[in-house]
Parts: structure tokens; C-alpha cells; sequence
């Protein structure tokens, strides 16, 4: 038992040390890694990321074939942290709720210092990647470590490892999904139903040249309808959305004229016919929670295929 005793105690030690090597060469990586001490000059303020943004974004299977540089720290804010679950647990018996709230509290510490040494940012995405691998680490020595053989132990738990990176990966991809927004099916602007006006040439859709090209309009198309002004006002109910549109002038028409889009007031693009002459232009305009379109025609400027792609949440289909 005295010789039993000493062995753990020995095994104890080595283990500790190791704790302590592989934590100097993650503070290293933390603060002096990646050139950031190479940067400290140029930066010029403090950066706190309170809300996390992408830290449900681990890269595919696609992405790990040709990894960017992004794909390399987003996986690696996770498997980095892991040994520290597996290590914590061969010094000390400590529950996994008590374990999660003192490492979670550790990385809030590190985040802070990183900032506020400007070597580096608090980025909350950062602890959520850092804890799960962390906690990634404590179910693996949980599921490994159920013998008294070593190896057997290590074995059990490099596969534990694996299978819960793996079980990590999907909730990770399922949570991303649900949580990001995608484009919708493009909407055409003359199928919404509350238009501040009722004009049948919106729909009218007769090829034309432009720039020696014939077009032809597959959605709608709006003109002045031989008016010197024309204003034509939706009403988008506030959504989050990309506005597409075609614009200019046809080449038998005279060369004068001018565009104007604006959203609750505020302009989002405005171009003239000297600007422009006969050639076709296209745009995308982002839109964020504005309720009212307006969209101005002068002269002989004519717009075709006006519409818009909503940006929802899968489940919000």
C-alpha cells in the first residue's frame, strides 16, 4: 500500500506538470501568439464582444479540405481546450457544474486581460468555443476512465473524445442553422398588394433595347408612363430583405433622367441619365426594418424585374 501510495503520488506530480506546461503554452498562444505582440502599436482601442455571432459555426467536412484561416481557430478555440477537461479531473474530484462555472470564470479573466492589454479582444465567441471544448474534455474522461488499466483508460478516452467532437459538430451545425438567416425566393415588388397606386404598365413586360442588347423583362417594368415624374410607394412591413432591380435608359429614348430609392426617408441610391446614358445597370439594395419604399422615376429612366429576397430563419418559412 506505502509503494501503491508513493506510485500515485509520483503519477500525480507528472500529471501536474504537464497541467502546467500545456496552460503556459495556451497563455502564450492567448497573449503572444499570432504576432499580437508584433500589433500592440497600431492598436488604438479596446474591443469587447459582448454577443456572439458565429460561435455555433464550426466548419464542414467540405470546408476541413480546403480550411481557411477562420475554419482553423473556430475548431481550434474547441479541441485546444479539451485536455483541460481530462486533466482537471486527474487531480481533482470536482462535479461538472462546479468544474464549468470556475473554467468558464477563468476564460471570462484571460478575455478581459486580452483586451484590456489590447493583445487581443473579449470575444464571447471565444468562451463559448473554449467551454465546450473544455466540457468536451470532462465527458471523455467521465466515459474513458472506468478501469484500472492505463491504457485502457487512455484509449477509452481518445475515442470518447472523438465521438463527442463529432455529437458537438451536429448540435453545433443543427443550432447554426436554426439560427441564421437565409435568402428567400425572389418576391417580384408588383405582386405585393398594398402599392400606393394601381398601373397596369408596371406588369407590362414588351422587350426593348439597351446598350445595343434586347431586354426583356421576365418580372414587371416601370417607366413614367410618359409623365415627367412618376413615385411608386410599397409598404414592406418592416422586414430584413435585399431589394434587386434592373435600371436605364433604352437607346431610342433621349438620354435624361434620374432614379431615386429611398426606405423611410432615407436614400439608398440616386443616379442621373448623364451618369448613366444608355447603359444597363443592375443593384442590390440591403434593407433592415424600414417599413415604406419609395422608388422615383424622371424622364425617360425605365426599371425592370424589381423585387426583393426576405431574409428569414429556416424555421420561419
Amino acid at each position: 500500500k506505502i509503494k501503491e501510495k508513493k506510485m500515485n503520488t509520483k503519477q500525480r506530480k507528472i500529471i501536474f506538470a504537464i497541467a502546467l506546461a500545456y496552460t503556459a503554452f495556451i497563455l502564450y498562444f492567448m497573449f503572444f501568439g499570432f504576432g499580437r505582440a508584433d500589433t500592440l502599436d497600431r492598436e488604438t482601442g479596446y474591443t469587447f464582444l459582448f454577443l456572439p455571432d458565429v460561435f455555433f459555426k464550426l466548419p464542414s467536412l467540405s470546408d476541413l479540405l480546403h480550411p481557411t484561416v477562420m475554419d482553423i481557430v473556430g475548431f481550434g478555440n474547441i479541441v485546444a481546450f479539451i485536455p483541460f477537461g481530462i486533466l482537471i479531473l486527474l487531480l481533482y474530484r470536482i462535479g461538472f457544474l462546479r468544474f464549468m462555472i470556475l473554467f468558464i470564470l477563468s476564460i471570462l479573466v484571460l478575455e478581459t486581460v486580452q483586451a484590456l492589454t489590447l493583445l487581443g479582444s473579449f470575444d464571447m465567441n471565444d468562451v463559448i468555443q473554449n467551454s465546450s471544448g473544455a466540457a468536451i474534455g470532462f465527458g471523455a474522461y467521465r466515459l474513458g476512465y472506468r478501469t484500472e488499466k492505463v491504457w485502457t483508460n487512455i484509449a477509452a478516452t481518445g475515442i470518447s473524445v472523438v465521438v463527442l467532437i463529432i455529437g458537438v459538430w451536429g448540435i453545433f451545425g443543427v443550432v447554426d442553422k436554426a439560427l441564421t438567416k437565409e435568402l428567400g425566393p425572389f418576391v417580384a415588388l408588383n405582386e405585393l398588394k398594398n402599392s400606393s397606386i394601381n398601373s397596369s404598365n408596371v406588369t407590362m413586360r414588351d422587350s426593348f433595347q439597351m446598350g445595343g442588347q434586347n431586354v426583356e423583362p421576365q418580372y414587371n417594368a416601370y417607366s413614367t408612363e410618359d409623365k415627367n415624374i412618376v413615385t411608386y410607394t410599397y409598404t414592406l412591413g418592416k422586414k430584413e430583405l435585399y431589394l434587386y432591380l434592373n435600371y436605364g435608359i433604352p437607346d431610342q429614348e433621349d438620354s435624361h433622367g434620374s432614379l431615386r430609392i429611398s426606405a423611410d426617408g432615407q436614400e439608398y441610391l440616386s443616379t442621373s441619365a448623364e451618369a448613366q446614358s444608355h447603359e444597363l445597370g443592375m443593384t442590390s439594395i440591403y434593407l433592415q426594418g424600414v417599413n415604406e419604399l419609395t422608388i422615383t422615376l424622371e424622364g425617360n429612366v425605365k426599371i425592370w424585374d424589381v423585387g426583393f429576397r426576405e431574409m428569414k430563419y429556416d424555421w420561419n418559412w
